[in-house]
């Protein structure tokens, strides 16, 4: 209904809806326009637009076969018309409709269409009371509050997922362990185990509950049942530890292609991961050993890793038992390690392990000095197994060059390690001698505390000012200071005496001379030793260092927060297999995101980066329902980012990602 405004006292009403025609006040059989009561009528042809004053009062009929006055203009077909600089449609048309039901108005949308030619009411909007439409107007001024609100992981979970589409790795994990195409494929279950390690480490049981929190239920979507924690092992135990190293094999061949990794220098190290599993477990892998972390009263399982220097991207790993010390598993690997070596050479002309003093052994260098072994190694020596390098005085070191170097001084030289004649290089750091020293001067404080400790309560049993407990041997307080100086240097550092008496008493004193010695002699050291003769020191120092890349990666596979190996809810040996494979894949797809940033100029740590990352959300506003079939509203924004957070969403373009609006 289009109401026109009163002109001369007279009112002419004009209703229209397509095809049909009503008769109005002055009895004219065909519905009308009186163009002396609009400002402005306006015909659409399609070419163009044809107008006419309303001055002349003169009023045409709009029909099926166009626009009536004599033929005026010459329109053929009419389909828009535009009354008071307001356009309609004349081949689709609303129109207000008002019933009275029980004496109360109410009022409808009637929408018509023209189908085949003829009009057709094809829908019909309920609008309520006069009331209602009010209130509709009033508070469409103002915004319609949300009923909840809905956040969802984006940023972390993303830029994970799309490293893994870079590198290919669910087809890479599917073309090794294939199953029949229903439900998620063993490789979509090691991905979202992946990056549920790197983003928010959980346990398998409260991975689908992670899972609903992230867009990952728009990228790979999953039932409740295919989450469960029985579904999720039914799968993994389909992967088997030869199924394990083809993958990883095949990952690195495409890691080196796709990504130019960088393999002048690769690094070797193996570490350990206490666990709760129970003494009387049957399992293997876990076993009690020298703990790193200090939890030598659990049972742990021990990991060898192989990375590049190039952002500490895994290229080998390997699970073994947590009894094992590192130099026996570098004996046991070091054929594997050299089989991957001859893979991923191809086409590289030189590539050199490095490893620290903890791996070396006889057996192992019999495969790392073979005359059929490629490849070179930089490694380091255990300063009290050398004494005569010890020995070299300070005056024969040469400082060396370059900012990366200040304050290191080297004296180069030769000497048979393990059957062959390797190039030795003994480097003298400053730095490395104040952070000795603060180290050594900590534990000798603790120690001697301890000590005293110790030494007052042997007193107060002499003196029988103290009578309980088990009396004390001279054997059992030897026992309690050996462990009182189980630190490094401490035994030479500390000298002590027991009395053996019906109460034992202990005395105790700083060697000051052996703490000269050490300082004199040892403390700031290193000793390097290898078989590139043609490198300069330059290079094997600054090629050593390299090692930090690998204990860097340890350190983030221990954060509780991000890339975590705990929480680790396995107790078999093929389950735990599968846990570390997860969690090596994690530390790839973190790597290379720290290296894509760095590309882009933006250099984080990865705890850094993944706090940033994981402060990226999505957030999904759901409104009230209105009246209706329909389902309610809702619309998707990010949360607010800050400056660093703006650059790496731009960097890594994760909009693509997003559900919100451009």
């Amino acid at each position: 209904m289009i109401q026109p405004r009163r002109n001369r006292g007279a009112t002419v009403g004009f209703q229209r809806e397509i095809g049909m025609e009503r008769h109005n006040r002055l009895g004219t059989g065909s519905g009308h326009l009186l163009s002396d009561k609009y400002d402005l009528i306006r015909v659409y042809d399609g070419s163009g637009w044809a107008s006419q004053s309303p001055r002349k009062a003169r009023w045409y009929r709009i029909s099926r076969s166009g626009l009536s006055r004599h033929g005026i203009w010459g329109i053929k077909s009419v389909d828009r018309c535009s009354v008071g600089g307001f356009q309609y449609d004349l081949n689709y048309m609303a129109s207000l409709t008002r019933k009275v039901i029980n004496g109360h108005a109410y009022y409808y949308v009637r929408h018509c269409q023209r189908v085949d030619g003829r009009p057709k009411i094809v829908k019909t909007t309920y609008l309520g009371s006069v009331d209602n439409i009010v209130q509709a107007v009033e508070g469409a001024k103002a915004p319609i509050p949300p009923k909840t609100a809905e956040i969802a992981s984006l940023g972390d979970v993303a830029a994970l997922y799309d490293q893994a589409e870079k590198m290919g790795l669910v087809e890479c994990i599917d073309a090794q362990v294939p199953k029949r195409h229903q439900g998620l494929s063993v490789g979509l279950y090691m991905l979202l185990a992946a990056i549920n390690r790197a983003a928010c480490p959980t346990s398998k049981a409260q991975l689908a509950a992670w899972y609903r929190q992230t867009i990952l239920t728009r990228m790979i979507p999953a039932t409740a049942d295919q989450l469960s924690s029985q579904a999720f092992w039914e799968h993994m135990d389909k992967i088997e530890e030869k199924d394990i190293e083809a993958i990883e094999q095949a990952l690195s061949r495409r890691l080196i292609e796709r990504f130019q990794l960088n393999l002048r220098t690769l690094v070797y190290d193996g570490t350990n991961f206490f666990s709760y599993i129970n003494t009387t477990n049957p399992a293997k892998l876990p076993a009690r050993g020298h703990n790193k972390q200090k939890r030598g009263d659990l049972r742990q399982i021990s990991l060898g890793m192989m990375v590049s220097t190039d952002f500490h991207v895994p290229l080998f790993h390997k699970v073994y038992a947590g009894n094992t010390s590192d130099a026996t598993a570098f004996q046991t690997i070091s054929e594997e390690l050299a089989q991957r070596y001859r893979q991923l050479g191809d086409g590289c002309e030189h590539i050199t392990l490095i490893f620290d003093k903890g791996n070396n052994s006889e057996e192992a260098f019999a495969t790392l000095g073979a005359d059929d072994f490629p490849f070179h190694f930089i490694g380091s020596l255990v300063g009290s197994q050398h004494a005569d390098l010890l020995q070299i005085p300070l005056r024969l070191f040469k400082p060396m060059t370059g900012e990366r170097l200040a304050g290191v001084q080297a004296y180069r030289t030769e000497k048979e390690i393990f059957g062959h004649k390797r190039t030795i290089v003994i480097t003298y750091n400053e730095h490395l001698l104040e952070g000795q020293l603060q180290g050594i001067n900590a534990s000798l404080h603790k120690a001697r505390k301890k000590l005293n400790v110790l030494q007052q309560s042997l007193r107060r049993r002499s003196d029988g000012r103290l009578t309980r407990g088990r009396a004390p041997t001279a054997e059992s307080v030897r026992k309690q200071v050996e462990e009182c100086l189980s630190g490094q240097h401490l035994k030479s550092l500390i000298k002590y005496e027991i009395e053996d008496r019906p109460v034992p008493l202990l005395s105790y004193h700083t060697d000051t001379a052996a703490f000269s010695r050490l300082m004199k002699v040892q403390l700031g050291k290193t000793i390097l030793f290898t078989d590139n003769a043609a490198w300069t020191d330059e290079e094997i120092i600054l090629g050593y260092r390299a090692q930090h890349h690998i204990e860097s990666a340890f350190r983030d596979m221990k954060n509780p927060h991000f890339l975590g190996w705990s929480p680790m809810f396995h107790w078999t040996d093929s389950k735990i297999r599968v846990h570390a494979f997860s969690c090596v894949l994690a530390l790839t797809l973190t790597s290379l995101l720290q290296r894509e940033l760095h590309g882009h100029g933006i250099d984080l740590s990865l705890a850094s980066m993944m706090k940033q990352l994981a402060a990226i959300k999505e957030i999904l506003l759901v409104y009230p329902k209105q009246p209706g079939p329909n389902p309610p509203k809702t619309a998707s924004c990010l949360s607010i980012l800050d400056e660093e957070q703006n650059k790496i969403y731009s960097a890594l373009n994760l909009a693509r990602y997003a559900k919100v609006p451009a």
